[in-house]
């Protein structure tokens, strides 16, 4: 049976988060899914730390491991930790596989990255469909007018014209002083 099957991709995409504006997951997380200590994955690293440059891990700040706590309610274990977790990108996710030598490792691995990718298409999807409501929104907006001018051009036609108006009561008519152009002699 395949690991794929052991760890349901879902787990896998529930700790991924956004850290410096990078998908990571954590190291006590990975050791998890690994099924090795924390203590032990960490060790691994440091002893092959020219594989895992500040893009493939990082270490999180105080505020940072404070804000993930709070934010997504996660646990510190039963006694807590002593040091600030570990952030593998994916690149230092797929890094571990190279320091990691356990058959677990590799099917964990090969799930793992799976999962980026799902939420990698997953986000493309998103930006498409953005894309294509940003363009919709901006086809109706014009239909709107063109919409508002035809209503506007109907109510236009439908007032009836408007007559001179006239004025009520008697009018005085001005003498009028004819002029003639014949001579008096």
């Amino acid at each position: 049976m395949s690991e794929t099957t052991l760890i349901p991709i879902e787990r896998i995409e529930q700790r991924i988060f956004l850290i410096r504006g990078q998908k990571v997951m954590l190291d006590r997380h990975l050791a998890e899914l690994y099924g090795v200590h924390t203590m032990r994955l960490n060790e691994q690293v440091k002893r092959n730390i020219r594989r895992f440059p500040n893009d493939f891990m990082f270490q999180l700040t105080k505020e940072e491991d404070e804000a993930l706590i709070s934010q997504f309610a996660i646990s510190k274990g039963r006694g807590g930790y002593r040091k600030l977790p570990f952030a593998f990108t994916e690149q230092g996710v797929a890094m571990l596989s190279s320091v990691l030598h356990s058959d677990r490792a590799i099917d964990v691995n090969i799930a793992i990255m799976r999962a980026f990718v799902k939420l990698r298409q997953i986000l493309a999807t998103h930006k498409d469909l953005a894309h294509k409501l940003e363009e919709l929104e901006r086809k109706f907006e014009t239909h709107d007018i063109q919409i508002k001018s035809v209503f506007e051009a109907i109510r236009q036609l439908m007032t009836p014209p408007e007559k001179p108006k006239r004025r009520i009561g008697f009018t005085v008519d001005e003498p009028k002083i004819r002029y003639s152009t014949r001579r008096k002699n």
